[in-house]
């Protein structure tokens, strides 16, 4: 159990900050963050180092959390998250650490160039994790990252936010 509490705090940010990337209620990337350690420590037994690193694999079950909330959430007639903000039935938290400005360019950016700025800004991942976990050539994760920042960048500086962040 050690090892498992070593590991939690030494991505419990990592796997928190995919969700802020994601979601825009703090309350909810918390819930989440904490369903995808509860799941992890179920299934501690079965986790092999030969076959992804810790932090890939708390992603992704940090990721098929995700997804299957965001089911569960448009089948109860919420807000569809294609170019929309991720509203989830609550107001968004401004203490996510993302500012008010960047919280909405992300909105306006499809759901798989968010995805992977999420997994590589939010979670740290570098592009190669990023390939392994989302099933992506390294090429492609590079031209979607790449396209997603530009649109950041544009929508920004529409915001009079500074382009060079």
């Amino acid at each position: 159990m050690d090892a498992f509490a070593t590991i939690y705090e030494r991505h419990v940010f990592q796997v928190y900050g995919f969700f802020a990337y994601r979601l825009s209620s703090r309350e909810m990337a918390e819930d989440l963050t904490q369903l995808t350690f509860e799941r992890a420590l179920r299934a501690w037994g079965r986790y092999d180092a030969r076959r992804a690193s810790h932090a890939t694999w708390l992603l992704a079950i940090a990721r098929n959390l995700l997804i299957d909330f965001l089911r569960a959430d448009k089948s109860s007639t919420q807000q569809n998250l294609e170019g929309e903000a991720a509203q989830l039935g609550v107001e968004p938290a401004r203490d996510l650490g993302l500012s008010p400005e960047l919280e909405r360019a992300l909105a306006g950016l499809d759901t798989r160039s968010r995805e992977l700025l999420a997994l590589r800004y939010g979670a740290d991942l570098t592009g190669p994790e990023i390939a392994a976990m989302t099933g992506l050539s390294l090429t492609n994760v590079q031209q979607i990252l790449s396209r997603g920042l530009r649109r950041l960048r544009a929508e920004l500086e529409d915001d009079g936010e500074p382009a060079g962040r």
